[in-house]
Order: structure tokens, then C-alpha cells, then sequence
């Protein structure tokens, strides 16, 4: 498979991942909520070795969410691209910041004991663009 690419939503900060080596997961969490401001955030681990970044860098701002773990966004429009424990020998990467489809789906939703009362899994309508005014 070839390299994937993925940015933010103003373009400044650009990665490229050799693929997602661990599972899609959706993410419930308190800190991932409130980092996305969504119902909850999908991500995949990368090993480090097959994480880089191609430009941008000097637009990267951190914030250690939790002891340890560092949350990585753009400084000019916010688009959170990344986490990472030091320690550990990946990172986990916000999936929806890819530019290209990784041909993988979800594989589980995890923190569910800190997800929304309000979420539903039920059937929602599907609309291909806005039904506003």
C-alpha cells in the first residue's frame, strides 16, 4: 500500500504515514470529546517509525491532556492531528485528518462508560449535503 497523507484543515501542517498499524477505534473519551468538541474522535495507532511530518512543524502547538499524554494541533486553525504517550512506541493519529482513505473501517468504539447520554446508534436520515433553508 502506499504511503497515506493527511493535514489540517488550513493545509500548514502536512504528515505522511506508511499506514495505520493498529485498529480504527472511536474514541468516547472525556478528553477526546472535549479536544474535538464531538461526540467522540476516531483513531488508529502508527508506529513511530512510520509517522513523519512534511511541513508545518513550527505551526504544531502541544497540550498534555492527561499526565503524559500530549495532544498535537495546528495553531491557526485548531485541527488536533495527533497524540502521543513518550513512552509508548506509537502515536495515535486522528483518522479523520487523512487526505486519503486508508481502506479500513472501525473496528470497535472504546470509553464507551464516558460516552454522551445523548448519542445514538439508532438510523438516522442520510442526507449527501445540507437540507438547510
Amino acid at each position: 500500500m502506499p504511503a497515506l497523507n493527511g493535514s489540517c484543515l488550513c493545509n500548514t501542517v502536512r504528515y505522511q504515514i506508511d499506514g495505520l498499524d493498529m485498529p480504527i477505534s472511536h474514541c468516547h473519551c472525556h478528553t477526546c470529546r472535549k479536544a474535538h468538541a464531538a461526540a467522540f474522535a476516531t483513531t488508529a495507532g502508527v508506529l513511530r517509525e512510520h509517522f513523519r511530518w512534511l511541513a508545518g512543524q513550527e505551526a504544531l502547538g502541544t497540550f498534555e491532556s492527561s499526565p503524559g499524554k500530549l495532544r498535537y494541533f495546528c495553531t491557526r486553525c485548531g485541527s488536533h492531528l495527533m497524540a502521543e504517550r513518550p513512552a509508548q512506541p506509537h502515536v495515535i493519529l486522528r483518522v479523520a485528518t487523512l487526505d486519503d482513505d486508508p481502506q479500513l473501517t472501525p473496528a470497535a468504539h472504546i470509553w464507551t462508560e464516558h460516552a454522551v447520554p445523548w448519542l445514538s446508534d439508532e438510523a438516522l436520515p442520510r442526507w449527501r449535503q445540507w437540507q438547510g433553508d
